[in-house]
């Protein structure tokens, strides 16, 4: 589904990484680790089409495609380490705000059954603000459920999750490879996945 050739990235005078090609087809996850500073998040942004590359080329479903795409990014869920959320608004108000600045829509039931999957049902109506770090995390969840997109670009999905809540990322990534999608994760925390379904990269 995806493919880069070459990849070159730079922040300011050094290279973070260069000669970097990879393919994620479909139903299969590729886990980027990597020391701090290395290029994780940098990598993803390129393949999200965020981040203009210093040099290579990105391939989706089999045609080159321009830095920042909107075609690639019309078919991505991008999810940054840290949950964009108004602290103001309820649980329910983030996940549709978020569901529709992403291009999706949804209506209350899918709102509703979205954060009922993620086990925040009961807090749907409660501001952001007085929702701890792993719960905010959760609604980053419930939006990757209401997004039907192919590919999924996730930085640090594990970041303030519990035990439960790692084990319920593990079920939602392993359900969408089963069903066709692809995932690229940069994470220092292993996911709960079966081997068959990984790849993995590490950036040095």
């Amino acid at each position: 589904m995806l493919e880069a050739q070459d990849l070159c990235a730079r922040r300011g005078d050094a290279t973070l990484f260069a000669g970097l090609s990879l393919r994620v087809p479909a139903s299969r996850a590729l886990i980027v680790t990597g020391a701090n500073g290395t290029g994780k998040t940098t990598l993803l942004r390129i393949l999200a089409g965020l981040t203009l590359p210093y040099a290579g080329t990105l391939r989706w479903r089999g045609e080159t495609v321009p830095p920042l795409s909107p075609k690639l990014r019309n078919d991505i869920v991008w999810s940054g380490h840290l949950a964009p959320l108004k602290d103001e608004l309820s649980a329910e108000e983030n996940l549709r705000s978020l569901v529709t600045l992403a291009g999706g829509t949804c209506d209350a039931e899918g709102v509703r059954a979205a954060l009922d999957e993620v086990a925040l049902l009961p807090q749907r109506t409660l501001p952001a603000r007085v929702l701890s770090q792993g719960q905010r995390r959760r609604i980053g969840l419930a939006r990757l459920t209401l997004l039907r997109r192919p590919l999924w670009l996730l930085d640090e999905p594990a970041t303030a999750l519990d035990a439960a809540g790692l084990q319920l990322l593990g079920t939602m990534v392993a359900r969408h490879l089963h069903e066709g999608g692809s995932v690229i994760a940069a994470t220092h925390q292993p996911l709960d996945l079966p081997a068959a379904s990984l790849d993995s990269l590490t950036l040095a």
